[in-house]
Parts: C-alpha cells; sequence; structure tokens
C-alpha cells in the first residue's frame, strides 16, 4: 500500500468537484481509442495513466507505471485541487523493472469522506495524468455507493460497462469481482467468430509465465474505458479464476497441464503480476470501514483456501441406466459433495471472518458486505429443460445439461465451482452470519448473468444476495440461445426456491446504494458490447431492507 493538512471541510459531491474536470482526466482514455489497441506501442514515460484502491478514512494507495531505462524514483502528490498548489500528502516510489515498472505509494493522514486528486511526477519534470481519488467516511453517514463489476474479457468487445460509470459519475467506490483479465489464447475464449477484431490480446498464446501475465495486464490496461475507471475511482478488488487459471484452487486449476511447469510457480506468477498491475495491497484478503454503514470484507474465494472442485461428469462416467445415474449421484450427495471437511476459503479466513462479522455487528455496523467471487445462493437446473434438449445441440451442451438435470433431480447443483460445491463451508458462513445476528449482502460476479438470491439456512433468514452480470464475457444467451432468456430465467427462478430474479442475457453492471436502513442495487445493462458506447438499454432497481432478508424485486 502506500506533510499533511487535516483540516476538517464537509465532502464534497463527486458531480460537484469534478463534472467539469472529468473529460480533462479521461483526455489520455479518449487519446488511446485513436488507435486500434493490437497496433499499439506502450513506450517509455508514464505508460498506463495512474489508478487508486485499498481506501480508508485517512488513507489510499497510489499506483502508476513508469518505464525508464533504469530504475527511477518518483514523487506523488495528493491535493484537495486539480492544480495542485497545496499538497495535503507527498511522498515517493521507485518505479524498478522487477516490478514490471508499477509502483505504488500509500498517501496517509488524509480526512474522511474526502474526494482528493492525485498525481506522479518523475525527475525530469514528466507529470503523470492527474487521478481523483476518495477515503472512506469515519462515524455515522446516510449513504455510499458502489459501482460493481466482473468478467471483463478483452477480445469479446469494448469495456462499455467501465465507461458508463465514468460518464455516470455517481459512485464513491469502484469494485471488482475477478476475472479483470482471462488467461487464454487467441481462438479459445473468445473463438475466432467470436473475437472483435481490434482486441487483439497480447500475448497470442495462453499466459503461463511471468512475463506473460505482465503483459496481458498491460494490454487490458492499455483499454481506454479501463484507464478512465481507475483514474476517477478508487477500487476494491479480488482476483477469481481467470487471474490465474480456469477454476483454480490453492493446488491446481482445470486449465493448468503438466507440460505447463509447476502450479506453484504459475500461481505465484499469477499473483506477482496481479499485485504489480493493480491498486491493492498484497493482503490475501482484508476488511474495509464505511462510516458506521458498512464493513467490506473482501474474501479470497479461490487460492488461499479453496480444496479441488468435485466433477459430477465424473460420477457418472459411463453410466446409461437412469437407476444407476440416480444412485451414482444420491451416493455422491451423501458423500464427497456434503463432506463436512471441504474448505473454500480455508479455516483461518473462516475464522478471521467470523470474528469480523461479529465485531461489526457489535459496533453497530449496518450492513456486512462480503466482497467475493462466486455465487452463495442455492442453483438448480430446472428439469424443464430436458425438453430442450433436441439432436441439433452440440454434443458438449447437451451432456452437460442431461447431467445437470440429472443432478437436480436429487437435489444437487449443476455449478460444483461456487459455494454449491462446497455446502458445509457455505454453512459454517451461514451459521457465522446467524451467530453474529449481521445484515448480511453477498455480491458475486464470475456467471456472467445477473441473480437475486434471499439467502436461508434451516428456516432463518441469513440475508441477501446480488449477482453481478459481465462487463463484456457472454452469458447463458451465448450457450443456450436456443431458450428464450425471459422464459430461461422464470423456470431459474420457478426452481430454486431462494432465487427471486435473474438476467440471464445482458452485459453490464450494477451500482448498490447503502442506506442505514436499506440497500437498493440498480443494474445498468450495456447496449452491447461490439461497438464502443456509453449507452444503457436499460435498468433495473431491487431493494432490501435492513435485516428483512427479501428483496423487492
Amino acid at each position: 500500500m502506500f506533510k499533511t493538512d487535516t483540516a476538517a471541510q464537509p465532502a464534497a459531491s463527486p458531480t460537484a468537484l469534478t463534472r467539469r474536470s472529468l473529460f480533462t482526466l479521461a483526455g489520455a482514455g479518449a487519446a488511446l481509442a485513436a488507435a486500434p489497441l493490437a497496433a499499439r506501442s506502450f513506450g517509455t514515460g508514464f505508460t498506463h495513466n495512474v489508478a487508486s484502491g485499498e481506501p480508508s478514512a485517512k488513507s489510499v494507495l497510489l499506483w502508476t507505471r513508469y518505464v525508464a531505462e533504469a530504475e527511477t524514483t518518483l514523487t506523488w502528490q495528493v491535493s484537495e485541487s486539480e492544480d495542485f498548489t497545496r499538497p495535503v500528502a507527498e511522498g515517493s516510489v521507485t518505479a524498478v523493472p522487477e516490478r514490471d515498472w508499477c509502483a505504488k505509494g500509500v498517501a496517509t493522514g488524509l480526512s474522511p469522506d474526502r474526494w482528493y486528486f492525485f498525481r506522479f511526477v518523475a525527475p525530469g519534470g514528466a507529470i503523470s495524468p492527474v487521478g481523483r481519488t476518495r477515503t472512506l467516511p469515519e462515524g455515522p453517514s446516510t449513504s455510499f455507493r458502489m459501482a460493481v463489476f466482473s468478467c471483463s474479457n478483452f477480445g469479446f468487445g469494448w469495456f462499455n460497462a467501465y465507461g458508463h460509470a465514468v460518464e455516470a459519475n455517481d459512485a464513491d467506490l469502484a469494485v471488482h469481482l475477478g476475472d479483470y483479465i482471462y488467461e487464454y489464447g487467441v481462438d479459445t475464449f473468445p473463438s475466432t467468430g467470436q473475437a472483435h477484431p481490434d482486441r487483439v490480446i497480447a500475448p497470442t498464446s495462453e499466459i503461463v509465465a511471468l512475463t506473460d501475465y505482465r503483459l496481458r495486464y498491460a494490454t487490458y490496461r492499455a483499454d481506454p474505458d479501463c484507464q478512465r475507471l481507475h483514474q476517477v475511482l478508487p477500487m476494491i478488488a479480488v482476483w477469481d479464476d481467470h487471474e490465474s487459471a480456469n477454476d483454480s484452487y490453492k493446488d491446481g486449476a482445470q486449465n493448468h497441464q503438466p507440460a505447463e511447469g509447476d502450479w506453484a510457480v504459475r500461481k505465484a506468477a499469477a499473483k506477482q503480476a496481479y499485485r504489480e498491475w493493480m491498486p491493492v495491497s498484497d493482503a490475501p484478503y482484508a476488511a474495509y470501514q464505511v462510516g458506521d454503514l458498512a464493513t467490506l470484507f473482501r474474501l479470497d474465494t479461490r487460492l488461499e483456501g479453496r480444496d479441488k472442485q468435485l466433477d459430477l461428469a465424473a460420477v457418472l462416467r459411463g453410466k446409461t441406466d437412469p437407476k444407476a445415474i440416480n444412485d451414482a449421484l444420491t451416493t455422491f450427495r451423501d458423500g464427497d459433495w456434503a463432506a463436512p471437511g471441504r474448505q473454500l476459503l480455508g479455516a483461518s479466513q473462516e475464522t478471521w471472518l467470523a470474528e469480523g462479522l461479529a465485531a461489526s455487528t457489535a459496533s453497530g455496523t449496518a450492513w456486512q458486505v462480503l466482497v467475493q467471487q462466486v455465487l452463495i445462493g442455492n442453483l438448480k437446473t430446472p428439469a424443464s429443460l430436458a425438453a430442450e434438449l433436441g439432436a441439433e445441440l452440440p454434443d458438449f451442451i447437451r451432456e452437460r445439461l442431461a447431467t445437470a438435470i440429472a443432478a437436480s433431480g436429487v437435489g444437487l447443483p449443476s455449478n460444483l465451482d461456487a459455494w454449491d460445491g462446497y455446502p458445509a463451508a457455505r454453512e459454517r458462513v451461514f451459521k457465522s452470519a446467524l451467530n453474529a445476528d449481521a445484515n448480511l449482502l453477498v455480491l458475486a460476479g464470475d456467471t456472467h448473468n445477473g441473480w437475486g438470491f434471499e439467502l436461508a439456512h434451516e428456516g432463518a433468514a441469513v440475508g441477501v444476495e446480488l449477482g453481478v452480470c459481465s462487463v463484456s464475457s457472454p452469458g447463458f444467451e451465448s450457450y443456450l440461445s436456443f431458450i428464450k432468456p425471459d422464459a430461461l430465467a422464470a423456470s431459474l427462478v420457478k426452481e430454486n426456491d431462494q432465487l427471486v430474479w435473474a438476467d440471464t442475457a445482458q452485459r453490464g453492471y450494477m451500482v448498490v446504494e447503502l442506506t442505514p436502513a436499506r440497500a437498493v442495487t440498480e443494474y445498468r445493462f450495456s447496449t452491447g458490447v461490439k461497438q464502443r458506447s456509453t449507452k444503457l438499454a436499460g435498468t433495473k432497481r431491487i431493494a432490501t431492507e435492513k435485516g428483512s432478508g427479501k428483496l423487492a424485486v
């Protein structure tokens, strides 16, 4: 992370403070948009704008990247005004090749609930673009707004959700729930037919080594809307699987093969590049206090303590008789799936979270928010989809659907990479929330689709979950295109008792506004990702009253 004037002043709104300057701040991003990203050289000097993150009431982490012939000491400055005539905090950081020229500093001694400008200055006088950041509130607070994102795949198209969030200029914090980058090589995800011609990733191969991961981040962070978002909002970010490899866990990944080397080496490279290129601390999990409104718990459900995922296909391999299939699934349900020792967070993180939930509620904090990657709500595949398993479907889709429908028949979920694959771990978290009398609000990404769950455990309301749709990665509409999205969403809601809303066909993001009495989420759906645009196709608002465990959809 990362001589101070802390004279108390009223917090300025983002609109009042920066509406005039917002497009100036975004100027570098506008210039970047002029050339196809595939053809761009990253050059020397300040190559990737600025960013901030890890906010607290009195501090924030600042990030930039400065490429030179030798390690270079940069000065960073924080000011309440854009002209920096009276910086309120200053310090220095060193950009070195060992960290891919990425540099971070932590500005401390700031005032709570305040917008600030920041910049970096090189020894020769070169100045970075000016960024905007914000500290968290302290004490009684009336409102706080988070712009929440997930699953931003460069090759599929433009990050229009980022662009809209900057243009809307109505959030206090950006939150990214993971899959910030994707590890695949070209012609994989997206395939050749799906890929945007102007969105060519580098390197073109799957990323495995540290140099690969660094170059992939350099490509993503050159996107103009990604730069604009980081430039004007502090971010809290968590990694999911694609920052390392698909369906990763602590000891391996579905998309890591023996020929690609030691998993521990690849995982370490993925972590290092992420921590170099992102405005994040090195802590695997952390809590952030938003006045008396919320405690945000940033979790690692992916690499810190996760056991290997279970495999429904392996359970049914070689079985074609309906009774044999049912018996195998029943045995699996009552055995491996329900095993009490399976971990998603790991014992240390579980204990930390339980203690944190209890401390948050004891302090009178209104909301306990889990900032994490995968769905915690229970989601089974509707049996009604069996009627759609026609011969025209690709074999892999038909087989996956048939397996998921058979699993639902014995009460099993289909996505065992989510909390659904770790029911004992989920139960422990739910019990911790109930014991703490928490007002639990769970944020989730990963699936590319939108979800609203009313969470319960043994008849007791635990809280609510809001799953955000993807920035650009395709959702169910891409591989279940034979079912109308509204019909699919309705069948999913009907099949699953805790699910009250779903959107399976749109890209975008959500803004979550917390107040002492309620939380209101607005889903904002992009018109598409093939053209760069901030136009919305529509919105959806969902509210929950504090302590109700219910969603008004």
